[in-house]
This record gives structure tokens, C-alpha cells and sequence, in this order.
């Protein structure tokens, strides 16, 4: 993770807040987009024509950005290259789980490529197979396996979503938590949700009503998740002991400062921050939940934004008319994810026109049913 300490300044057009300062950070910032790298991704994207379609994650860095055909969170870029059956080679700028995903919802003549296999997601790898098999025999062995519906965050791997689709639970974005955890309680007692226990935890106790004691948290390095059986039983919700690295740094200080520091500021996180972070901001939601509500501020407001730095400075250049900082003293982009850079991206679509298929993400056809059957089930709540 790359960081650097600096004031909490305003993310303006054009604006560096390490320029700014005369700060010099090599290598802490992505560089400019070298001028011969953007000439030969427009070559082969030109090359390539309709057989391509390039997906860009929200947080991927501007110099990849401006090559996407779409943008948004994962789950919408799966579903925007499922509704593109005529794009042979589907570009997926994002990371390792989500390239996963667009495989298993697009058709077999569509070949997913991920720029870089390096880009992973420490979320999604803070959950194995192997580690929810022994959970869910825990379970099992608790007597209330039978009673308890899996559902796994978007941010998880193939093999969690199909094991979650072959024990009868559905898969749930940050946009969604509320409505998949409203029907795994009607179809059980209790739900085991993985592998964020931040999001599990603010959706069950800030939009279900359940209570904070209502909330266990299985740690998979530990016997027995860390709990006892009746602590299990006694459960409603069984949090996996997972985060996300960028959205775990966020803390309640860091928004008693920032209101400290700008009078009449909104605060404005990701249901990924902790509990505390969520509690104290004024408004928390999904990635296009914090684009919407920025788009539709009124100029000259304040806003304070809690996820993704290069989203946040996205937003900033958008909007200049209004200030808008990072919520966090500390620059922090999510690295797996900027690890897809120009270079990348460029290998991949020359890669391409030559007729070299690198670095394809292909999901296990017997795994991708039963994830398919996850998110099926997500796709179908009211």
C-alpha cells in the first residue's frame, strides 16, 4: 500500500495536494500516462474494434479510465459485459475476482482477460475454500448448519460464491446487503456472511436492526473460528473475519478531525469502513451511491469522502465547484487494483491484435454453475 502523510487539502481540478506542497513523492503517486503508451492502446483498441469491450473498475487509476468502455463497481461491469455477446475479448480493468465473475456470466465463446494476474483483492483472499469447508462443518457440528444461509460480498473468490451457491445462499453487493440479508432471514435463522465482516455487521445492525451482540466473528486462524458453540448458536449473524485494506484505515478520529477542520462538512463512507467510521459519518453507501450523491450536491458544499483515493480525486476533478477531500490524512490507493497500469493494458490489447490470448481468466465449468446459482439468486431479490 503506498502512502504518504500530508494535510487534509481539497482535491481541485488540475490539483496534486503533494504539488501543492512542493512535496516530492517519487513513485508514491501513478506517473502521467506516457504519450507513446495512450497512441498504441488507441492503435489496438482501433485495431480490435467491436470484438473488444474494456470494463474499468471505479477505483482504477485515470491513465487505464480513459480507455474503458464502461465503468462501475463489479457487479454492473459483469453484467455489462454479459449484454455483450458480440465483444470476443472482454478487458476487464479491475481485479482478479471481478474478471472471475464477468467469466461465469458471460458465454463461452467470450474470452476474459485481466491485464495483470497480480492484481488481486486482499479481501477476497482473507477467505479460502478449504477455511469456510471447515466453518461450515463447525456449523455442522453445532447443529445449526441447517439453519444458516451463506451469503458471500461480491469481493470474494469463484470457489466462495460457488460454495455459497451449492449451500443454498446468494451472493450481495454494497448496494444490495440489505435485500439479500432481508431473504437469507427468511429462509433461515441465521446467516454466515463472508468475507467482509464490516459490511455484514453495518447492514445487519444499521438497516436490519439487529444488535452489535447479535454479531460473532469466526477468525479462520483460530480453533473453532475463535467461538464456542453456544456463542454460536446464539448468533444471528456470523461474521467472516475479513476487510478491505483501504476501507479498514478509516477511522473515527479521522472524521472528528475533518469536521474539526471544514466547518459544515458532509461525511460520506463506504459500508465497508468500520463500524465506529459508519456510525459517525452523515451518509454511507455503495461506490454509485457516492457517485450519485456528489453528482446531485448542491454547489459550494463540503464533502469529506471515505473509500478510494483515485476515485476521490475523480470526484474532485468532477466537481469544482464544490470541495471535496479524502477523509484520511493519508494518501491510500487500493494497490492490487493499481496494478493495472498503462503497460499492462497496452501488452494485453497489442496482445490481442496479434491474436494472443494473455492472461485469460477461465473460472472451473463445475464451479462457475454453482456460483452462477449465487448470484442468480442475488439477481432475483425483490
Amino acid at each position: 500500500m503506498s502512502t504518504v502523510d500530508l494535510p487534509l487539502l481539497p482535491l481541485g481540478r488540475g490539483t496534486d495536494p503533494l504539488s501543492e506542497r512542493g512535496v516530492d513523492c517519487p513513485g508514491d503517486l501513478p506517473e502521467p500516462s506516457d504519450p507513446d503508451l495512450v497512441a498504441r492502446a488507441r492503435a489496438a483498441k482501433e485495431a480490435l474494434g467491436e470484438k473488444l469491450f474494456v470494463l474499468g473498475h471505479h477505483y482504477q487509476r485515470d491513465e487505464v479510465i480513459q480507455f474503458a468502455d464502461v465503468t462501475g463497481d463489479s457487479f454492473k461491469l459483469a453484467r455489462d459485459a454479459a449484454a455483450r455477446p458480440e465483444a470476443e475479448y472482454i478487458v476487464f480493468c479491475g481485479v482478479h475476482f471481478m474478471a472471475e465473475s464477468a467469466d461465469i456470466l458471460t458465454s463461452a465463446d467470450q474470452q476474459v482477460v485481466l491485464p495483470d494476474l497480480a492484481a488481486g483483492c486482499s479481501m477476497a483472499d482473507m477467505a479460502d475454500h478449504q477455511q469456510v469447508v471447515e466453518c461450515w462443518d463447525a456449523l455442522t457440528d453445532a447443529g445449526i448448519a441447517d439453519v444458516t444461509v451463506p451469503i458471500t460480498y461480491m469481493n470474494s473468490s469463484a470457489a466462495i460464491k460457488a460454495f455459497t451457491g451449492a449451500h443454498g445462499g446468494a451472493v450481495c453487493t454494497s448496494s444490495n446487503a440489505e435485500r439479500a440479508l432481508r431473504w437469507a432471514f427468511g429462509q433461515g435463522q441465521k446467516v454466515l456472511f463472508l468475507p467482509d465482516q464490516h459490511l455484514g455487521r453495518n447492514t445487519a445492525v444499521l438497516q436490519l436492526g439487529l444488535s452489535l451482540d447479535d454479531c460473532v466473528v469466526w477468525n479462520p486462524h483460530r480453533p473453532n473460528g475463535g467461538l464456542t458453540v453456544e456463542q454460536l448458536r446464539d448468533a444471528k449473524m456470523i461474521l467472516w473475519r475479513g476487510h478491505c485494506s483501504v476501507h479498514g484505515r478509516f477511522t473515527a478520529e479521522n472524521v472528528a478531525d475533518v469536521r474539526a477542520r471544514i466547518p459544515g462538512v458532509s461525511v460520506l463512507v463506504h459500508p465497508e469502513c468500520r463500524h465506529e467510521v459508519v456510525t459517525a459519518a452523515d451518509l454511507v453507501g455503495s461506490t454509485e451511491f457516492i457517485i450519485k450523491t456528489l453528482d446531485a450536491a448542491p454547489a459550494g458544499s463540503s464533502w469529506a469522502i471515505g473509500t478510494e483515493l483515485n476515485l476521490v480525486r475523480r470526484l474532485a476533478d468532477r466537481h469544482p465547484d464544490k470541495q471535496v477531500v479524502f477523509l484520511e490524512k493519508t494518501v491510500c490507493y487500493c494497490s492490487t487494483m493499481n496494478r493495472i497500469d498503462l503497460p499492462h493494458l497496452v501488452h494485453s490489447l497489442e496482445s490481442l491484435v496479434r491474436g494472443d490470448v494473455v492472461n485469460r481468466i477461465v473460472v472451473d465449468e463445475t464451479v462457475a454453475a454453482n456460483a452462477r446459482l449465487a448470484l442468480d439468486r442475488m439477481l432475483a431479490l425483490p
